[in-house]
């Protein structure tokens, strides 16, 4: 009479679901906060490139990304258009733009890393040549530090 009886083995696999529901939306956490923080890493280095860009012309550039598609397509080119080592896979798709309706692309820049894939807690971050840093969270919110910690 050696071995497990049925309600052993129930045990184990009740132990063992429970450890995974409390495991995988810790680790799916802890990948969106890894993707946000390449995020904000290819937001300061494209805003690096953005002010030598400046200093070379007088003016930023402005430019849309949506799914690789770079408009106007020199800016690829130019800038790291996408967070990450390559293109492939990549998290978020990098584009810049005036800060207000009212400013000009030489006055002001806002560059905006939007995710490829949902993040309903943060969304879309950005960063202005000005300094300022905003998400889909208010900046006087506690949850901030999602975007910018």
């Amino acid at each position: 009479m050696r071995g497990f009886t049925l309600i052993e083995l129930m045990i184990v696999v009740a132990v063992i679901g429970i450890l995974a529901a409390i495991a995988y939306p810790a680790y799916t956490d802890s990948v969106l906060k890894g993707k946000r923080a390449q995020a904000r890493t290819a937001l300061l280095e494209l805003m690096q490139q953005q002010e030598r860009y400046m200093t070379q012309r007088n003016t930023y550039l402005a430019f849309t990304n949506s799914a690789g598609t770079t408009v106007p397509a020199s800016a690829a080119g130019t800038f790291k258009v996408y967070s990450g080592d390559s293109p492939t896979g990549t998290s978020y798709w990098l584009s810049a733009s005036t800060c207000s309706s009212t400013q000009l692309i030489t006055e002001c820049v806002m560059l905006t890393a939007t995710p490829t894939s949902t993040d309903a807690a943060v969304g879309a971050l950005s960063l202005t040549s000005t300094g300022v840093k905003a998400c889909n969270i208010a900046s006087t919110d506690t949850k901030f530090k999602l975007c910018w910690p």
